[in-house]
């Protein structure tokens, strides 16, 4: 009885552990930031999100660093792109066909029902497991073993029913999506295909987005239907995107893999433009400084007016101590795509390091456009409260501090800084009802104050 009450409580985490998956996936993941990558992923989903009747900046796009092949979206609107699953699109249309699909159970409001099916596919599971320990008590072992052997298969089976009636909901509307953006769904059926043998490796599959997103014959088939009769079946990629997609995939590759593998993905025999990108990172992954600028040189002297080449280039110049020369090439890059928050951060950071009164306030400009389209950009505000320091602004330094924190769900933190800004600063200031607000929120939000009560049992401060 003892066993079989221990395998019942296991079977009761299961179900919890299903539930707690939806809720913590996004924030188990490590994001990285790149302004080239997030605009060419912007340029591939914003016409499927019009499409979709979304409003385009309502929808966060998170770039997740993990070779494996997965994308999925959470609650308030945001979509998380696996650097895998870049990789493995052959094409721009296999790409747009995944997005398309993740904006589908978006615009279809599948992630509230998830949680609907959660608990509809539990209630089979847990009369399964009352109904083994009634015979366990009954004296039946061998039933009871058996009935609770299956509890969990029950409730698995009636998750993914659900599940693929989601998925095939997702592809219809995915294929509509790139219909009506002027696109074709082929892209989406050829990305199927390539991966349909995962559906036969069961547990061992590869690839975390088939465990989400199971695939089947049927399935495939459904939705080859209707996107063979849409008007844009043929419509191909554009030569520009195809390009952009393998830049995107090489700077990927140069930034994230080891020098040495990149040096034999991309051979010097390989004299294409995203050969040439992904060796030259490599070289300023390796620290080969020399060998890197000389090579984004060339890179920039074949694409003067290429943003994210005159980036890199201060990159490795700023990170090389050379504050002052990586000016001129991060402005450059603003000034090339001067709607880019994260071109603007980069030129901010050099103009702050130069130290220079002129500098300083150029750097102040910037840091605010960053502010005004990223409020929860902690690195901009560190920046914002390097720069009120040097100007011997301490309430405010505090206050930018605070923002810092709070933006990284620092809360310890943000609450000290904020209640430190608020000493400072004078009274019924815009600045002070700021630090005021961040430490109301704080106190106020149920969930904040859960999470800081367990980050204080486990040693937080």
């Amino acid at each position: 009885m003892r066993s079989l009450w221990h395998f019942t409580i296991m079977l009761f985490g299961a179900v919890i552990a299903i539930t707690l998956f939806f809720s913590s996936a996004a924030t188990a993941q490590n994001t990285i930031r790149d302004a080239e990558i997030e605009s060419l992923m912007r340029q591939f989903s914003d016409p499927l999100f019009t499409a979709a009747g979304l409003n385009t900046s309502s929808v966060d796009i998170y770039i997740i660093n993990d070779k494996t092949m997965n994308a999925f979206v959470t609650r308030g609107q945001k979509m998380f792109l696996h650097t895998g699953i870049i990789l493995q699109a052959e094409t721009p249309n296999e790409l747009k066909g995944v997005i398309a699909h993740e904006t589908a159970h978006i615009s279809g409001g599948h992630l509230a029902r998830s949680s609907d099916a959660i608990s509809k596919a539990s209630r089979p599971m847990i009369l399964t497991m009352g109904l083994g320990v009634l015979a366990a008590v009954a004296g039946e072992p061998q039933a009871a073993m058996a009935l609770l052997n299956s509890a969990s298969q029950f409730g698995t089976l009636t998750f993914f029913t659900h599940s693929r009636i989601q998925e095939a909901s997702a592809d219809q509307a995915a294929a509509n999506f790139l219909e009506t953006s002027g696109q074709s769904g082929k892209g989406l059926i050829k990305f199927y295909e390539r991966f349909r043998f995962q559906e036969v490796m069961s547990g061992a599959r590869r690839f975390p987005y088939f465990r989400t997103h199971p695939l089947s014959s049927d399935r495939i088939d459904s939705l080859a239907i209707e996107v063979n009769a849409a008007k844009y079946a043929d419509a191909l990629d554009n030569k520009q995107e195809i390009f952009a997609l393998e830049m995107v995939k090489a700077k990927i590759i140069g930034f994230l893999d080891k020098p040495q593998r990149v040096f034999l993905q991309y051979p010097q025999t390989d004299q294409s433009l995203p050969a040439k990108y992904a060796r030259a990172i490599a070289y300023y992954q390796e620290a080969s400084t020399k060998q890197a600028l000389e090579k984004i040189a060339e890179l920039i002297e074949l694409q003067p007016e290429n943003p994210y080449f005159n980036e890199l280039y201060g990159q490795v110049l700023f990170e090389s101590g050379k504050s002052k020369q990586a000016v001129y090439y991060h402005q450059k890059s603003v000034d090339l795509a001067p709607a880019s928050p994260l071109l603007h951060l980069n030129l901010a950071q050099a103009l702050v390091a130069t130290n220079t009164p002129e500098n300083l306030k150029l750097a102040k400009e910037h840091l605010d456009f960053v502010i005004r389209y990223e409020p929860g950009n902690s690195f901009a505000w560190y920046q914002v409260s390097i720069l009120h320091e040097k100007a011997g602004e301490f309430g405010l330094a505090k206050l930018a501090t605070a923002e810092q924190a709070y933006a990284m769900h620092d809360y310890f933190r943000a609450l000290s800084f904020a209640g430190r800004a608020k000493q400072d600063l004078q009274p019924n200031t815009p600045q002070w009802r700021r630090a005021n607000d961040i430490l109301l929120v704080i106190a106020a939000d149920p969930q904040i104050r859960k999470y800081m009560r367990s980050s204080k049992g486990k040693g937080g401060h």
